[in-house]
């Protein structure tokens, strides 16, 4: 995790969300302001949010945790984002998810990185990323890449957010937005990696078994592709499924004896 003089010294700052020009009239709506409901305060509207959100009523979820945002509640703020993105429970809007994302950002960017919020912060800067990256088609948010990468940059250094570590990983390796350069992808990755980061795992693997623009490692990319295929979902993760079976195929026995011995260190390090 890096400090705030770290980051400093560094130059990476809060990158700005400001809009150029006028905003279209949609994008300066305030948020919903829920129907009257008696709390006795911000966290009890959360808490009862995310009560009736495990208990299955999402709709009465939302309706407490909008309460909870329209007080500037960080964690309400990120999970109605992340229920909007993923239409959970709500009807999918990925405008409103960006809307709730960028108060997040726009009113916590200072936020420190050991705050108890700092997660919901970090998630939030890494969802505007991914945002701005592919732009939201119909509304004020088109794509824009650098902007993309000054948002995982600030996630991935000034809040080690491991989906924003991969994320600038993959534009490393493709040289989207960044200069193609497999040794800081590799970087990246390995970071996100380090913290159970499955899919920059099963990147990293690879990039250590093929050696395309790096040291190649075989045994140790093996190690990181065996982690990623454990924890690879199969109904989403195919092509980490196909990535373990295809350098496996490809490796000699000695390889994935040493990749066992890795794992079997490496996990015992990390118990």
């Amino acid at each position: 995790m890096w400090g705030a003089a770290a980051v400093m010294a560094m130059g990476c700052v809060a990158p700005a969300l400001a809009f150029d020009g006028p905003r279209p009239p949609e994008a300066a709506a305030p948020l919903p302001v829920p129907p009257a409901i008696s709390f006795k305060s911000v966290k009890d509207a959360f808490r009862s949010g995310i009560r009736n959100y495990n208990a299955g009523d999402k709709r009465g979820a939302v309706q407490a945790l909008e309460y909870a945002a329209t007080k500037g509640h960080t964690p309400a703020l990120w999970k109605l984002g992340r229920m909007y993105a993923d239409g959970d429970g709500v009807v999918h809007d990925d405008l409103k998810a960006f809307e709730y994302f960028s108060k997040v950002a726009d009113e916590y960017a200072d936020e420190s990185p050991y705050s108890p919020d700092a997660r919901f912060v970090a998630s939030a800067f890494t969802a505007l990323g991914g945002y701005f990256l592919e732009g939201i088609p119909n509304t004020y948010v088109k794509p824009d890449v650098q902007r993309a990468v000054d948002l995982f940059r600030y996630s991935a250094s000034f809040y080690g957010d491991p989906n924003a570590q991969y994320d600038l990983g993959r534009l490393y390796l493709d040289g989207q937005g960044l200069p193609k350069d497999p040794r800081q992808a590799a970087r990246w990755l390995n970071l996100a990696a380090e913290k159970g980061h499955h899919q920059a795992q099963a990147l990293l693997g690879h990039l250590l078994v093929t050696g395309e623009g790096v040291p190649r490692q075989r045994a140790r990319g093996l190690m990181w592709l065996t982690m990623a295929r454990e924890a690879a979902d199969p109904d989403k993760d195919e092509w980490i499924i196909e990535l373990h079976e295809k350098d496996f195929a490809a490796a000699s026995e000695s390889d994935r004896q040493a990749a066992l011995t890795f794992l079997e260190g490496y996990l015992k390090r990390n118990q």
